[in-house]
């Protein structure tokens, strides 16, 4: 494409009626943590809508601060890391960066997905404290999955920014609803067992012998104390890597809260695991044997989520499962939860009585 008809393109995408969420992906900027900031469990456990997945490693996953270097001046304060603490040499190891994307955002996007004509490009930043070629990788979930990959180099200890345009095919399929569509996937290091000729590196492809990638020609696995960062995610419809969408925290908060939210957590607080003496106080109907309210969450969620209940008797320590009397901080009874959708539960506490309302805490998780 000549450099007219790039300006041309980014003049266009700048003025569509789509641009004020062009970004399909959700915490780009990598700024929401509501869950911690750090973690060496796999999942989805510290950054919002980005899972770190491990195998035959041990990696720790944290969120950090940008205070200098090329994202930072390109607006981004936060980025997501993943640490190297156990080495293995194993075949079958991995480790992986993924952001799924929900079926229906990808289907309205506007990207024709059956035609080879048309385009969607995502980029980022990324950083290795080892030198070497990388992969990243885009693959859609619903029907036969398909695949396609892209390489990029990096210099040691080096913020590089990185863009992969692909165009659609007519063998995908996504549908129009709230499962996973697409996902973004950047890996430090897949071991053989995953890797292989098969791995196509030009176009579309289904797995044969589980190979996604070519051969790693390092093994960031194996080499100890190894970091991989990434931030600045952005995927949009079109040719162009055009500059980052970056929007306001509480817009960004408001659309993570669809797959994950707290209620009655101080924005300070470790949800689970500790927290100032608060919480939800929920209308409740006192009796001799239980009360019972209902919870409406304050965002809509993608779908029915798993809810957490967690309260923190006075002088205690926060413990799941209970509900605990406003006025005195003792424990009234073991709680659950019924009529779970996508607006709100209801909940039950048996065994006590109650003279005031109930206090507790919840976590409500609907990742994809």
């Amino acid at each position: 494409m000549s450099k007219a008809a790039e300006l041309a393109a980014f003049i266009a995408n700048q003025s569509s009626a789509n641009v004020a969420s062009k970004n399909i992906i959700i915490n780009g900027d990598m700024s929401v943590a509501q869950r911690n900031t750090t973690s060496t469990s796999s999942g989805v456990n510290v950054v919002d809508r980005f899972g770190v997945g491990f195998a035959q490693v041990s990696i720790t996953q944290s969120q950090q601060s940008l205070t200098s270097g090329s994202p930072y001046e390109a607006g981004f304060q936060k980025f997501i890391r993943m640490a190297n603490t156990s080495t293995s040499s194993n075949a079958s190891s991995y480790i992986q960066l993924n952001h799924s994307i929900e079926a229906r955002n990808i289907a309205k996007s506007g990207w024709n997905f059956k035609s080879s004509s048309s385009f969607m490009t995502v980029s980022f930043w990324a950083r290795s404290s080892l030198a070497g070629t990388y992969y990243a990788r885009i693959n859609t979930d619903d029907g036969t999955a398909y695949y396609r990959i892209k390489a990029f180099t990096l210099s040691a200890d080096t913020w590089t920014k990185v863009s992969f345009t692909f165009e659609g095919n007519s063998n995908l399929t996504i549908n129009n609803d709230n499962g996973i569509g697409l996902q973004v996937v950047i890996v430090p290091h897949y071991g053989t067992t995953y890797t292989g000729t098969n791995a196509s590196t030009t176009a579309w492809f289904t797995l044969t012998s589980n190979e996604y990638f070519p051969d790693y020609a390092q093994n960031w696995g194996n080499t100890s104390s190894a970091t991989f960062d990434v931030t600045g995610m952005q995927l949009e419809v079109g040719e162009i890597a055009t500059p980052f969408k970056h929007e306001d925290f509480g817009d960004n908060l408001v659309r993570c809260q669809r797959y994950f939210q707290t209620i009655g957590y101080d924005p300070e607080d470790t949800p689970g695991t500790s927290g100032n003496y608060n919480g939800a106080i929920e209308t409740a109907n006192p009796s001799s044997v239980y009360f019972y309210g209902h919870q409406r969450f304050p965002v809509i969620m993608r779908a029915a989520p798993t809810v957490t209940l967690y309260a923190m008797p006075a002088g205690g320590t926060e413990t799941s499962g209970i509900t605990i009397d406003w006025n005195s901080g003792s424990t009234l009874g073991s709680t659950s939860v019924a009529r779970i959708n996508s607006v709100g539960y209801g909940y039950l506490t048996a065994g006590s009585s109650a003279s005031t309302g109930a206090l507790y805490k919840a976590l409500l998780d609907a990742e994809l």
